[in-house]
């Protein structure tokens, strides 16, 4: 059996960016990363554990971020992750859509091509899980994880239950 994919949002889930500015998370260490639309490094707070966590999971990892292949260059050395594939959103990169679904949403499915899968985020909404639920025909879970917090044991408690109710 082809295991479920698992696309990974990164501010969010893996840089809670809504903690407080001054208070960094308990276990999180900060990378400043230069970015030439802004005059100073974007700050982004990344919990070195996350990554074993991550790559114990029963899932093929999957960048599915603005970061795209930069993810691969910032995020998953602190992490600990090998070069991961992304998703490449192309035109549909922060395009709002009229239906009120999150411009991720269509190309993730896509992606998966039938395959099933977990997409964790911070900004998916009931319209999405319509959306997959009546586009996507094996399984998914949209798992919305609180961006003030990222990624808690109870999130990989879920993806592993998920991924293992699969198996089942």
């Amino acid at each position: 059996m082809t295991r479920p994919l698992l696309f990974l949002d990164v501010d969010g889930p893996l840089n809670p960016w809504a903690a407080k500015p001054e208070r960094r998370p308990e276990g999180y260490t900060t990378i400043r990363v230069p970015v030439a639309s802004r005059p100073r490094p974007l700050r982004v707070w990344l919990n070195p554990s996350h990554g074993p966590a991550l790559q114990a999971l029963p899932y093929d990892l999957c960048w599915a971020t603005t970061w795209k292949a930069d993810a691969n260059r910032w995020i998953a050395p602190v992490l600990g992750l090998p070069a991961l594939p992304y998703v490449d959103f192309g035109a549909r990169l922060l395009r709002e859509r009229p239906d009120g679904v999150h411009w991720k949403t269509e190309a993730l499915v896509e992606y998966a091509a039938g395959r099933p899968f977990a997409w964790v985020d911070d900004e998916q909404s009931p319209l999405d899980d319509a959306y997959v639920t009546d586009r996507h025909p094996a399984p998914a879970l949209l798992h919305h994880v609180n961006p003030r917090v990222g990624l808690r044991t109870e999130d990989f408690t879920a993806l592993e239950q998920f991924a293992t109710g699969l198996a089942g």
